[in-house]
């Protein structure tokens, strides 16, 4: 079996904590529920209890195994095997309505993005992420930690620091300390346009917004300085001055040229 730390899991061993999780997560008898990367169980089992369904997706094949087992048992449980960033989110039925996870550190970014795009019925997050994650997703413009991911999770979701947590309570014990977030929907994901042109502003964070999307191959520095100017902002704005909704009214101006 290939190591949980190699993977990027790493496993809450306080169950005071995991009982917090769950309450954190307000979760409805009729939720379903998606738990990315399930590990040893001590969250599923929890989480089964709360929820009409339980979606469990994990790559590790010894791990799925024992999840198997426990799913046997609870009857409300589906265990996917296999990578959360390539199992196909859109056609796990019953559709969820909530993701509570403590996520393997290696894909907390773009799997957070990924269930925003992908599950529209997905109304909340209640998550587990490494705490430098966290201050991202969090921060707004001007911050130095602002950035892609911050631009994308806000266009879609109020994000809340819940609490932060010692790497002592994990196995194996992480190098960083974590915290819990929660996510409640506001609106859509990203269409893919959106979110390429948020990254293409970010690509040469250095420059001038206008000259990272030309170099990122998107539209001319001279129509990027022109709709910034259309918008009231700054031509040499770079794209931390940004704030989320600015992106979409970029876009919409750039399409509208």
């Amino acid at each position: 079996m290939r190591s949980a730390a190699r993977l990027g899991q790493h496993f809450l061993a306080d169950s005071n904590l995991l009982g917090a999780i769950v309450r954190d997560a307000a979760l409805d008898p009729a939720d379903v529920a998606l738990e990315i990367g399930g590990g040893e169980g001590a969250l599923t089992e929890r989480l089964a209890a709360e929820v009409a369904h339980l979606h469990v997706i994990e790559l590790d094949p010894g791990l799925a195994e024992r999840l198997r087992a426990l799913a046997a048992r609870l009857e409300n449980v589906s265990v996917l095997p296999g990578d959360a960033m390539r199992v196909e989110l859109a056609a796990l039925a019953p559709e969820p309505t909530a993701v509570v996870s403590n996520l393997p550190y290696s894909i907390a970014t773009p799997v957070l993005l990924r269930t925003i795009a992908e599950l529209p019925g997905v109304g909340r997050w209640t998550v587990m992420v490494q705490r430098e994650i966290a201050d991202r997703l969090r921060a707004g413009p001007g911050s130095r930690t602002y950035g892609a991911p911050s631009v994308l999770v806000q266009l879609a979701c109020e994000v809340e620091l819940l609490r932060t947590v010692d790497r002592a309570v994990f196995t194996p014990r992480p190098r960083v300390d974590s915290a819990l977030l929660r996510l409640v929907r506001r609106g859509p994901g990203a269409s893919p346009e959106l979110a390429g042109l948020v990254r293409a502003a970010f690509g040469h964070r250095r420059k001038p917004l206008a000259g990272s999307l030309e170099l990122s191959g998107g539209p001319s520095r001279r129509s990027a300085r022109a709709a910034l100017r259309a918008l009231g902002i700054d031509e040499d704005a770079r794209a931390e001055a940004l704030a989320p909704a600015d992106f979409a009214r970029l876009l919409a101006r750039l399409g509208a040229e």
